[in-house]
C-alpha cells in the first residue's frame, strides 16, 4: 500500500495521534491526551489501537505491582508490637500477657501476631514463671525504637498518606513484613504504556498530514446547512478489525436434527415420538430377538430397578401370538427360536435400546398401507465411552409399509435421505439384524476410512404378521452423532456434548 493510499484511509484521531507523536516523539495516552487536544481518553486509544494496526506505531506496555491497605490496613490503630513495646517500656520486670490482655492493649486473637513480630524485631524477650505465665520484657533494641518507626512502620504511614504506591518506590523489605499480616496490604498491577512512531509512521508525519473534521454519517442537518463542504466523510474500510459477535443459537446437535426433519417431511414422512422406558416385550421380544440374545445382558442394555417390571395384560392376545413365534414361529412359516419363552423376562423395564420401538407400536395400531413414518430420539446403550460410542445418543428411525416395497425402494429411499444431507458417497454392505431379512448397513467415508452410520433392512413376517401386516414393510435405524462427527469433523465422538464456548459458536449451520 502507497503512503498516499495510507494517508487517505487515516481517520481523523489516527491523524491527530500521529501528528502529536511526532512532536512529543513518544509518550504516554495521558500526555497525548493533554498535548493533543483530545477530549477524552477513549479517543486517544481509539486512534492508537487503529494506528497500530496499520503499522504506523508501536505501544510499549510495562507491568507494575501497585501497593494498597486493605480495609483493615486503614483502621487508625498502631501494629501490634507497637502497642506492647509501648506497654511494657517502663516496666523493668517486664508485663505477663494476660495483664496485657486485660488492660486492653492486646485482643486475644492478636497476642500470637504480637509475640511474634517482638520476638523477630529483637524488640522484646519472652520467659515463663514457675507457674508457667508469659511475661515479655523489653530489650535494649525495644528501648531503641520507642520513638523511631521501623522500615514496615514508615511504609504504613505513608500508604495511610498517598493511598497507593508503586513496587519500585517501596522497600521490599517493608513490603514483605506487611505481607507478612493477615489482610493489611493488598497489591493489583497497573499497566503503563509508551506510544511511539515506527518508521513507517514517521514517513507518514514527515509526508504531511492535514487535519479535517471528519464525520462517519451524513445528517438532513449537514446536508442543508451546507457543512458537508468542509468536513471530510470518512471511507468505509472494508478490511478494518471488527469484533465478532456473537447471539443466541440452538446446539449443533439441534440444528442436525431439524435439518434431518426437514429431509423427512420433504420425502412424505409422518414423525412419530415414543417413551425412553419400555418394556423388553416391545423393545425387543416383538422384534423377534430373543430372550437368550446377548443384547440382552447387562453388559448391553440399561433395566430398571424401581419399578422393575411392566403390566402386560393389556397385550395379552399379541402376548401369546409373540410366545409362540418364539417358540415355534406360529403361522409364519418359520421355527421360531425353539426355546421356552417367559414373559416374567418380557415384563422388563429398560431404556429403550432403539427407536424401532417407536416404529413398531405404531405399526401395531396401523398396520393399513400406505404407511411412511420416521422418528427421531435418544436411545440408550450400556457401551464403554470412546472416541465412536456413547451410552446415550440419538438414533434416527423410519419405516414404509406399502403394496410393492422392496430392496431397492430401501436403497433408494436411504441414499434419497442421505443426498439430502449433503452426502453422496455411501457404501450398502449386507448385514445381520434379528427382525429384518434380508438386512443391510450403511457407511460413508470418513477420514479415510469407511464408517457405520445404521442398519437397515425388510421386517421379517415374524415381526409384521402379528399385527396382521400384509405388505412389506422397509425399516432403518441411523445413527446421529456418527453423521455430525463427518459434518464438523470431528475425530471423538465426545466433543459434541463438551461444554466447548468457542465451537459452539463457531461450529457451522448450514
Amino acid at each position: 500500500m502507497s503512503k498516499d493510499d495510507i494517508i487517505n484511509k487515516l481517520s481523523y484521531l489516527e491523524k491527530k495521534v500521529l501528528i502529536t507523536l511526532g512532536q512529543l516523539g513518544e509518550a504516554t495516552p495521558e500526555e497525548l491526551m493533554e498535548k493533543g487536544g483530545f477530549e477524552k481518553l477513549v479517543e486517544v486509544m481509539n486512534g492508537i489501537s487503529w494506528a497500530q494496526m496499520k503499522g504506523l506505531v508501536k505501544v510499549d506496555e510495562r507491568t507494575e505491582r501497585v501497593y494498597y491497605l486493605s480495609d483493615r490496613g486503614r483502621a487508625p490503630r498502631k501494629l501490634v508490637e507497637r502497642r506492647v513495646l509501648e506497654a511494657i517500656y517502663d516496666e523493668e520486670k517486664g508485663v505477663s500477657i494476660v495483664d496485657l490482655e486485660q488492660r486492653k492493649i492486646l485482643d486475644r486473637d492478636e497476642i500470637s501476631a504480637a509475640v511474634g513480630w517482638l520476638k523477630k524485631k529483637g524488640w522484646a524477650e519472652i520467659s515463663k514463671s514457675a507457674d508457667g505465665t508469659v511475661f515479655l520484657r523489653i530489650t535494649d533494641e525495644g528501648r531503641s525504637m520507642i520513638d523511631r518507626k521501623g522500615i514496615d512502620e514508615k511504609l504504613l504511614d505513608e500508604l495511610l498518606a498517598r493511598g497507593e504506591i508503586s513496587e519500585a518506590d517501596c522497600d521490599p523489605r517493608a513490603v514483605e513484613m506487611l505481607k507478612g499480616r493477615k489482610g493489611l496490604l493488598s497489591e493489583r498491577p497497573v499497566v503503563s504504556r509508551t506510544v511511539r512512531l515506527t518508521e513507517t509512521g514517521k514517513e507518514i508525519v514527515d509526508a504531511g498530514l492535514e487535519l479535517k473534521e471528519e464525520i462517519a454519517q451524513l445528517t438532513p442537518e449537514i446536508i442543508q446547512s451546507g457543512r458537508w463542504r468542509d468536513v471530510k466523510i470518512r471511507e468505509y474500510d472494508i478490511h478494518a478489525f471488527a469484533p465478532a459477535l456473537y447471539g443466541g443459537r440452538p446446539h449443533p446437535i439441534t440444528i442436525l436434527i431439524n435439518q434431518m426433519r426437514q429431509a423427512f417431511l420433504s420425502m412424505g414422512f409422518k414423525e412419530i415420538r415414543g417413551d425412553y422406558v419400555e418394556s423388553a416385550f416391545w423393545n425387543m421380544d416383538v422384534l423377534f430377538t430373543a430372550q437368550d440374545h446377548p443384547v440382552r445382558d447387562l453388559h448391553d442394555t440399561f433395566y430398571l430397578k424401581k419399578p422393575e417390571k411392566m403390566d402386560l395384560s393389556e397385550d395379552d392376545a399379541l402376548v401369546r401370538i409373540i410366545k409362540e413365534i418364539h417358540e415355534n414361529g406360529w403361522r409364519t412359516g418359520s421355527k421360531g427360536w425353539g426355546y421356552r419363552w417367559e414373559i416374567e423376562e418380557a415384563r422388563k423395564l429398560l431404556l429403550r435400546t432403539h427407536t424401532t420401538v417407536n416404529t413398531i407400536r405404531y405399526l401395531s395400531t396401523h398396520p393399513e398401507p400406505p404407511l411412511k413414518v420416521f422418528s427421531i430420539g435418544r436411545v440408550f446403550r450400556n457401551e464403554e465411552i470412546d472416541v465412536h460410542h456413547l451410552p446415550e445418543f440419538t438414533q434416527v428411525e423410519g419405516i414404509i409399509s406399502e403394496k410393492g416395497a422392496d430392496f431397492d425402494m430401501l436403497c433408494a429411499v436411504l441414499k434419497e435421505f442421505y443426498r439430502k444431507m449433503g452426502i453422496e458417497n455411501i457404501r450398502i454392505r449386507p448385514g445381520y439384524f434379528p427382525y429384518t431379512e434380508p438386512s443391510l448397513e450403511v457407511d460413508i467415508l470418513y477420514d479415510g476410512k469407511w464408517m457405520e452410520l445404521g442398519g437397515a433392512g425388510i421386517f421379517r413376517p415374524e415381526v409384521t404378521a402379528p399385527h396382521g401386516v400384509k405388505y412389506p414393510v422397509l425399516a432403518w435405524g441411523l445413527g446421529l452423532e456418527r453423521l455430525a462427527m463427518l459434518k464438523w469433523n470431528l475425530s471423538d465422538i465426545r466433543d459434541l456434548y463438551i461444554s466447548d464456548i468457542d465451537w459452539l459458536r463457531k461450529a457451522s449451520i448450514l
